[in-house]
């Protein structure tokens, strides 16, 4: 039997549970190194806390399943007879009382079959335990992060260099993707944030077609590739032909609480301890009234994962780790400034992951 479920297994018995399940997602693409969608059609693997896994895969995907070498049962259906049969017969098979679920990725069609097949199931929340799994990532996680955030620099060079007054935030957007692409990128790991103006105070903005960029003003960029499985999370905030020293202030004010952020971070410390000493640079300026989010979160095979670099999580970074640090200052009315790297937790204590010039810069 392949070790490759063992962390499963051990999961389930520290959780006092029957078994484990493990639909498509970032920790089923973690386990087998391969991906698939989640739609309409479930696929579900049930991993007990002891003997082999059986899964729950519809007919039509049998041959890419079959490319998981899966060691246990599986239970097909079909779209024209439906897919209760698999469940109830993966259930009949395993007789589980007590199953832990991914709480964030789950969905109520799957719970309610599960439950339809055996009324008296208990399902939890394990979603912390599983994805703990995947919180210090191995050598090989960590060059491919280094894959996707090389691919996300260059097409962000490439895409700066092209940048001119007048152009919209659409049109910058457009270029940034077809440079993204060009550079080698699979996917995006989000869909790609790019700002001006008064729109870049809206941390998660959508680029507009009807507004042209202007001399003097702030352009966010939120981006990254997603490339071998896992993303690349970075943000710039550029001037358009010159900077107003009032808003130079801020930069540099973002600046100094990403510096600091870096600063702070080393194993041993905690997601709270990061957070705070990034914060604080924030709170002590003249636009503390500005901040609108915590510091940051992991990254890996999802753009949001833990840990999330927040105030009051007492979390405690080991080697191994991968966070963003991306404090930001934001006024409705006017514009915003965001700063993101992302960072590796090392033995001894931190390291950079994005190299991407951060002192104020003039394009267009």
């Amino acid at each position: 039997m392949s070790d490759r479920f063992e962390s499963l297994r051990i999961i389930a018995r520290q959780e006092g549970l029957d078994a484990i399940a493990l639909v498509p997602g970032a920790n089923f693409a973690h386990l087998f190194n391969k991906g698939f969608h989640q739609n309409e059609r479930p696929m579900m693997i049930l991993v007990p806390a002891e003997g082999k896994p059986s899964a729950v895969v519809p007919n039509l995907e049998l041959a890419s399943f079959a490319d998981l070498s899966f060691e246990g049962e599986v239970f097909d259906w079909r779209d024209e007879t439906g897919y209760q049969s698999a469940f109830d017969a993966l259930m009949q098979q395993h007789k589980v009382n007590t199953l832990g679920v991914e709480g964030q990725v789950m969905r109520v069609f799957v719970d309610q079959a599960l439950r339809k097949s055996s009324p008296s199931l208990v399902i939890s929340d394990a979603q912390q335990a599983i994805a703990s799994l995947r919180l210090c990532k191995t050598p090989a996680d960590v060059d491919a992060i280094r894959h996707a955030i090389a691919i996300s620099e260059t097409a962000l060079a490439n895409t700066i260099d092209q940048v001119k007054i007048g152009m919209t935030e659409r049109a910058v957007e457009s270029i940034l993707t077809q440079q993204l692409f060009a550079a080698g990128a699979q996917d995006f790991a989000f869909s790609p944030i790019v700002a001006a103006s008064t729109n870049s105070a809206q941390p998660h903005a959508h680029s507009r077609t009807d507004y042209q960029l202007q001399a003097g003003d702030a352009l966010l960029i939120d981006f990254g590739a997603r490339a071998e499985g896992v993303c690349a999370d970075i943000t710039r905030t550029f001037f358009i032909k010159h900077c107003a020293d009032a808003h130079a202030e801020i930069y540099n004010t973002v600046l100094a609480a990403n510096k600091a952020g870096h600063a702070a971070s080393r194993p041993g410390a905690t997601a709270h301890d990061i957070d705070d000493a990034t914060t604080q640079v924030l709170e002590s300026s003249a636009f503390a009234d500005r901040i609108r989010h915590k510091t940051g979160h992991g990254l890996g095979r999802d753009i949001h994962e833990d840990p999330y670099i927040m105030r009051g999580n007492s979390e405690i970074l080991r080697s191994g780790m991968v966070f963003t640090i991306e404090p930001g200052l934001y006024e409705l009315s006017e514009f915003g400034v965001r700063i993101e790297d992302d960072v590796l937790i090392t033995d001894s204590g931190s390291e950079s992951l994005t190299h991407f010039e951060k002192s104020l810069t003039l394009i267009g």
